[in-house]
């Protein structure tokens, strides 16, 4: 029987270790962290579940199938449930949006921002269709390990005019600016900038209306809990609270992983769902590992989270499970964001309330809620976070209280935040990026890092970092295409 290692436990690593051990490859997970789940972790404090994210789960199929490979089913392991709006998005000047697949709810607020955007919104829906069938269903488990394979590629991403922007495509079927915003948002949520990110992920409003938004009950560290128990039941093991320190090698081959314990092992096969740049900095005994790790600190990274997780006293049924708050500013935002290296004192906000979906995540007669804004990486902004920290997260509980939840701090049981350097300590993230490499077109597909390396014949990558991006389906899609290079090289 073929081993393999996979190093990481996030999304993309369980995702992979199934596959690999549902196709019969021995294989053994490494894991940095004391649980599962790399960027979905979990903390449990004072009765309350704080969910690390991901949270917004699409595609649930995708999901599916990696129960399915042996003939079990999610649903003995995981409890999927629908969330309806998909977001309530909301200004400063009170009018909000119910993003949903209902039709009829849809046109009537769109009708409402501006009649004429009611047609430009159905030719909207058709483009996003139309790269949703190129981007995702084509390619998006297909590995381009060859300039070759992105010259196929190339008509039909010329067709939907890759090279233009998210926001570009968008304003060029709707005129309202809050539709437009509500339109491109979505990138944001795997690391791009609607102003620069290639319109092909337009797409993600396709997979979102067909497949809906979902919610795993007990939250997202139970869906990567169950991940694990899938594992585990077709005979996966996992090592957790070991971090790899080392990558060995011989001739073009990795062949053994070593960790902070003094564990070691030899591996057929070696994939890591880690950061991209730490990746490379662990080969040892090649010059592949520091050529590849300092020509991927070249690369533009997309930015960082800040995130309070707050518990409070009391229910809001009316406020939905996923909240966008937009700022007074929309491209200067973004600007400061991914251009310079200001912390903007009017951040966006994504707001997780997952409460209001399951009751346990809260004692009873109390809520459990995150709060999102994307700020520079470290590599732009890099305060004392010890200092800078504390006013930010004040900063944001200013802005709630302000729009969502009156008198927040007479109720506030617990918080805690989350940082750029916890993502850099942590997870080990380069630059403390929150979703690997920005998914630029030129940093996408075959300029991504390849789902298998081009010189280590047996080094292979899974996660964000690589083809096809962030995002759950994503690493969930790049779990698919590595396991398809790793089950055929190591049947040869």
């Amino acid at each position: 029987m073929k081993r393999a290692a996979v190093i990481g436990a996030g999304f993309g690593g369980l995702a992979l270790a199934i596959r690999l051990q549902a196709a019969g490859i021995e294989t053994t997970i490494v894991e940095a962290r004391d649980k599962v789940g790399g960027r979905a972790y979990v903390w449990r404090r004072d009765g309350f579940t704080f969910d690390a994210g991901p949270t917004v789960i699409t595609d649930p199929a995708c999901l599916s199938a990696l129960w399915a490979l042996s003939g079990h089913d999610i649903a003995a392991d995981v409890e999927l449930v629908p969330v309806s709006p998909f977001y309530r998005l909301s200004w400063p000047d009170g009018d909000s949006f119910d993003y949903t697949n209902d039709d009829a709810l849809l046109t009537e607020q769109i009708a409402r921002l501006d009649p004429h955007d009611v047609e430009g919104y159905r030719r909207f829906l058709a483009y996003s269709a139309g790269v949703y069938v190129e981007g995702y269903e084509k390619l998006g488990a297909v590995p381009f390990l060859d300039f070759r394979a992105m010259l196929r590629a190339v008509p039909a991403l010329a067709r939907y005019q890759a090279w233009r922007s998210v926001y570009s495509i968008v304003s060029g079927f709707v005129r309202s600016e809050k539709l437009r915003q509500a339109l491109s948002f979505h990138t944001l949520l795997v690391g791009g900038n609607p102003m620069t990110t290639s319109s092909i992920y337009a797409l993600i409003h396709k997979l979102e209306r067909d497949g809906g938004v979902w919610f795993a009950k007990g939250g997202t560290n139970a869906l990567v809990a169950g991940m694990a128990r899938q594992f585990a039941r077709i005979g996966g093991r996992i090592r957790l609270g070991d971090p790899v320190t080392e990558i060995e090698t011989a001739g073009d081959r990795v062949t053994t992983v070593t960790t902070a314990s003094g564990w070691c092992d030899t591996f057929d096969a070696i994939a890591s769902n880690g950061d991209v740049v730490r990746s490379y900095e662990w080969i040892r005994g090649h010059k592949r590992g520091p050529e590849a790790a300092r020509r991927l600190r070249r690369k533009r990274f997309s930015p960082s989270l800040f995130v309070v997780h707050f518990g409070v006293r009391g229910t809001f049924p009316e406020i939905p499970h996923h909240n966008i708050l937009f700022g007074p500013r929309y491209k200067g935002l973004l600007d400061d964001i991914y251009g310079t290296d200001a912390l903007a004192p009017d951040p966006a906000l994504y707001v997780h309330h997952p409460s209001v979906t399951d009751g346990s995540m809260a004692p009873e007669g109390f809520s459990t809620f995150y709060a999102l804004a994307p700020v520079p990486h470290l590599g732009r902004h890099s305060p004392d976070w010890t200092e800078e920290g504390p006013r930010y997260e004040a900063r944001i509980l200013d802005i709630i209280e302000a729009r969502l939840i009156p008198n927040l701090r007479d109720r506030l049981v617990t918080r805690f935040h989350y940082s750029p350097i916890d993502f850099a300590t942590d997870l080990g993230a380069h630059l403390g990026s929150a979703f690997s490499l920005e998914p630029l077109l030129t940093q996408s597909a075959w300029f991504r890092v390849h789902n298998r390396d081009d010189v280590l014949s047996n080094f292979y990558f899974v996660g964000a970092g690589t083809h096809p991006g962030a995002g759950i389906p994503g690493v969930v899609g790049s779990a698919h295409a590595t396991a398809g290079l790793m089950i055929d090289d190591l049947g040869r």
